[in-house]
């Protein structure tokens, strides 16, 4: 197992570049299943997560060819259904919450899909409901198997429907959507999500032949087609990168140059960052966070505590709310951090209060953090990281700690920030990876 060594305490310098989004590629990576013909990606972010979806459709036999780590050509002309059935696969795509993504693709082209019990970061129940009921209302039936955990869907007449989603999923929407694709008639999803991702692979799928109506909004219409083509894709830069950028610029007292932002994609991420009293001017497609001394949180116009809590697109991402909480321990001021989603991902803050953080859990979803405005500086300490958020929330705290900190498991860092350690050392960071 591996780990990061951090001495902290240093500013930081320089210009940094955020990754192809992870969130996306899951998607668009399982969409390659839809077509036989060659489907062209680029800046696909080159983290474990990433390259063991790659490595699973390679298994199931979609040709995959590297141009370079981050652009690959890939053609599913000859899948091997067979291999589903194998405990390999089981074993594999159970290890990857994002495997779930290839049984819309599977049952759209193939009529039969199965889905492993949900893997990935230990942040509370991920449920699969929206899935499977969505892939039901089409035609899919479905069966469990608790001995091994997966779910067998046969679909061999899908038919459009009309479905109000019980939650704006993403990897629901999406898995729906890829589904309906090549069904026959016509798919109304209601109360569907609507992030940048979601129509990224909206955007793809109409250029592959589809006829997706409504991209951008909460209902989206889909006429079923015959076949889909071949395509080439771009991936969005990572908006969580960038969120993670912004946070430790702030804590590390440091002036970084964040290029190529994406900013028109980022909703109302750089606002809420505003809200703590963070700095940032945009340059272009480019977002500058000057050093500053001391950053104060805002307060309601009332005078009460300020709350930041995630809401689906054009809401506050969930994933930053992690990196939020970090950046606030040493703002001026106080903030409530409110986690609606998931119930065990504020659980990290006890190694915050071990640093010295004046932080005071209320619940699984509260944590209300009082600011100490640098009076007090964070100290290092050997800690583990929990899952991928919460794991550079971690970073970012030793790199603003003084002395000595060492992360554990890092694996899940890994999962989601690709080279972390490289591009961190490039702007003056001290860390090691041992």
């Amino acid at each position: 197992m591996n780990s990061f060594e951090v001495r902290g305490g240093k500013k930081l310098s320089g210009t940094i570049v955020p990754q192809g989004a992870k969130n996306e590629a899951l998607q668009i990576l399982s969409a390659v299943l839809l077509t036989p013909e060659e489907v062209t990606i680029g800046n696909i972010p080159d983290i474990v997560d990433v390259n063991l979806l790659i490595e699973l459709l390679a298994d199931i036999g979609v040709s995959v060819t590297r141009v370079d780590r981050h652009t690959a050509i890939f053609k599913a002309d000859h899948v091997n259904i067979d291999y589903l059935h194998s405990a390999e696969f089981r074993k594999k795509s159970g290890r990857l919450r994002g495997s779930v993504m290839l049984a819309g693709p599977l049952l759209a082209r193939f009529k039969m899909a199965y889905i492993p019990k949900p893997g990935g970061d230990k942040i509370g129940r991920r449920r699969l409901d929206t899935h499977i009921i969505g892939f039901e209302k089409l035609g899919a039936r479905f069966d469990y198997n608790p001995e091994d955990g997966f779910f067998r869907l046969d679909a061999s007449n899908l038919r459009g429907a009309y479905m109000l989603l019980d939650e704006p999923s993403v990897t629901g929407t999406a898995n729906i959507v890829m589904a309906a694709v090549m069904a026959k008639g016509t798919t109304t999803l209601y109360n569907a999500a609507c992030e940048p991702y979601l129509q990224q692979l909206c955007k793809m799928l109409n250029r592959m032949g589809a006829k997706i109506s409504g991209v951008g909004s909460n209902m989206l219409v889909i006429e079923g087609v015959d076949s889909l083509g071949g395509t080439r894709h771009e991936m969005l830069p990572d908006m969580i990168e960038v969120g993670s950028f912004i946070g430790l610029a702030a804590m590390t007292q440091s002036n970084i140059r964040i290029k190529g932002a994406g900013i028109d994609h980022l909703g109302i991420i750089p606002d809420k960052f505003k809200q703590l009293g963070i700095a940032m001017v945009f340059e272009g497609d480019d977002i500058v966070i000057p050093e500053q001394e001391v950053y104060e949180i805002q307060t309601f116009l009332d005078g009460s505590v300020l709350t930041i809590s995630d809401h689906p697109w054009p809401g506050f991402t969930p994933d930053l709310l992690s990196i939020v909480l970090v950046t606030a321990t040493q703002a001026r001021g106080s903030v409530l951090i409110h986690q609606k989603m998931f119930e065990s991902r504020l659980f990290f803050v006890d190694k915050l209060i071990d640093m010295g953080a004046q932080i005071i859990l209320c619940d699984p979803h509260r944590a209300a953090v009082i600011g100490l405005a640098r009076d007090q500086r964070l100290r290092g300490i050997t800690m583990s990281s929990p899952d991928i958020r919460a794991g550079v929330s971690l970073l970012i705290a030793a790199l603003s700690a003084e002395g000595k900190s060492t992360i554990q498991n890092i694996e899940q860092i890994d999962r989601g920030y690709q080279y972390i350690d490289e591009r961190l050392l490039a702007l003056g960071a001290d860390i090691k990876r041992i």
